[in-house]
């Protein structure tokens, strides 16, 4: 037998795997898992008697082409439905964009720190990652991200909020920044949280999309929606982008479950505004109550709050898991902590107090 290893590429060297959220331990003393931005309500009315029905027929292939979810969100939206693309979450779609604008030799703009996924499907892409290091309040350095800007730029991301410090770019800033942009490079704005914004300064990104042709728009089911586990997610783009996503597509990536519980998702949205509005009242509460016990808390309208920890990053994240809580730690720079239920957010905050007293 040959020792030969199959040749592979030399991209894949040196890309970090994916870290997702540490589950709470099963049989142990953790009970709340607060690590992944996950929804903690259950699905949303009809949502679950639809997946039941469309289980039903799961022995055959999705609707490749998404037709009915494609036509519901262009209803939703107000856009052409050929600008509509789905994909298996926005991360899905993410790499899908990346593969239609950026290889070898290309750059790839974003901030950091921000959403973990987009180092690893820029390097996979081939193209090389740009970094441009947040504020020091933790927000987007727009200015900086224009002067990063070459020849070679091929794509960049905008993560409002900000995957993981919740804070938000706002629109007349925003705005000047895309002026800056160059017409053939495309702006990509993660818009993975938008329905927990309450700040009227931070725009629909599906509003500057409108006028914008090198603007595309991610969204997701797995967050607001709590159809995490389904793996759908969406983009808005103008046509050649929305067409470079469907050829970019995994052929039946997203089930027909999630198309059908997406669909069954929009068409509960009284029930989805009531919970998304008790999940801003809960990180209300948190952030008050952390800012009350010592903390800086950036401003956050995500569903998630950040400590910028430093060095005692881990050691926060052990203590939150003795008291009973996991949360996600980002070694070296701080932990975002998801807004949960009560009982676990005060767990939490319990935690966080302890900790903070032996500063």
């Amino acid at each position: 037998m040959s020792e030969t290893s199959p040749r592979l590429r030399a991209e894949l060297e040196g890309i970090p795997a994916y870290v997702p959220g540490r589950p709470a331990a099963a049989g142990g003393p953790v009970a709340y898992k607060l690590s992944s931005n996950e929804n903690p309500y259950p699905p949303l009315p009809g949502v679950m008697e639809t997946v039941t029905a469309a289980a039903a027929s799961f022995n055959r292939y999705p609707d490749m082409a998404c037709t009915a979810l494609n036509q519901e969100l262009a209803e939703r939206f107000g856009v052409p439905v050929s600008h509509v693309a789905t994909g298996t979450g926005s991360v899905g779609v993410a790499q899908q964009l990346l593969q239609s604008t950026s290889g070898p030799g290309d750059e790839v703009i974003y901030a950091w720190r921000s959403f973990e996924a987009y180092p690893i499907i820029t390097r996979i892409s081939g193209a090389t990652p740009v970094e441009v290091p947040l504020t020091p309040g933790d927000v987007h350095d727009l200015d900086a991200m224009a002067r990063a800007i070459t020849d070679r730029t091929r794509l960049i991301f905008v993560c409002n909020p900000n995957n993981p410090t919740g804070t938000v770019v706002r629109r007349a800033e925003l705005e000047a920044f895309l002026d800056r942009v160059p017409d053939d490079v495309l702006v990509v704005l993660d818009e993975a949280y938008r329905e927990f914004i309450r700040d009227p300064e931070v725009p629909d990104g599906v509003e500057l999309y409108r006028e914008r042709p090198n603007v595309c728009v991610l969204r997701t089911f797995s967050k607001a929606y709590g159809l995490a586990g389904l793996r759908v997610g969406f983009a808005i783009g103008h046509e050649p982008v929305a067409a470079a996503l469907r050829k970019t597509a995994v052929p039946f990536g997203v089930s027909q479950l999630a198309q059908d519980a997406a669909i069954a998702s929009l068409n509960a949205e009284d029930e989805l505004l009531g919970r998304v509005g008790s999940l801003v009242c809960e990180r209300n509460r948190v952030v008050e109550a952390l800012r009350g016990q010592g903390w800086t808390v950036p401003e956050t309208q995500a569903n998630f709050v950040w400590l910028r920890l430093g060095e005692r990053t881990t050691e926060f994240a052990a203590a939150c898991e003795r008291a009973g809580v996991v949360v996600r730690p980002f070694a070296g720079d701080g932990a975002r902590i998801t807004i949960g239920e009560t009982e676990a957010n005060d767990i939490f905050l319990k935690a966080a107090e302890g900790f903070r007293r032996e500063l």
